[in-house]
């Protein structure tokens, strides 16, 4: 952050660090939970706004799956991944399949196009055992 001319204070770099050593995909309140349990005095404004720049400097990524909530991954350069939804228990997996990204390049070249970047999300209804639970979370649908 300091190479983006942003000011580094002790509670932003516990956010910063936290989030960094994170994985999966972080809402607000999550990250702020995380790092309460080493400061307590940490408020929702000071993980929201280091979180905006973090995404605006290009370090975070922004998710939404559908269910009103942000979410926040680090962004790597050299990685990437879809994800798939439950639309039931909100579950979120990460995949990578050469045989999508093959396509998805093809497709694109063959309608003019270089692909530069995409967003790839599946949302899909959860296995659920004999007795109607979810195999990811185990609730029973309504």
């Amino acid at each position: 952050m300091a190479r983006n001319g942003l000011r580094s204070t002790a509670q932003r770099r516990l956010v910063t660090d936290t989030f960094f050593r994170s994985s999966g995909h972080l809402s607000i309140e999550d990250l702020l939970a995380t790092v309460r349990e080493q400061d307590a005095k940490i408020g929702y404004a000071t993980v929201y706004r280091t979180l905006k720049l973090l995404k605006d400097c290009g370090l975070a990524y922004e998710r939404h799956f559908g269910d009103g909530v942000s979410r926040y991954e680090v962004a790597l350069e050299d990685e990437h991944h879809d994800h798939l939804i439950c639309l039931d228990c909100g579950k979120i997996v990460e995949f990578e399949n050469d045989e999508i990204e093959r396509l998805q390049d093809e497709l694109a070249k063959r309608h003019g196009f270089k692909l530069k970047r995409h967003v790839h999300e599946l949302y899909a209804i959860g296995r659920r055992d004999p007795g109607g639970a979810c195999l990811h979370c185990g609730e029973k649908q309504s």
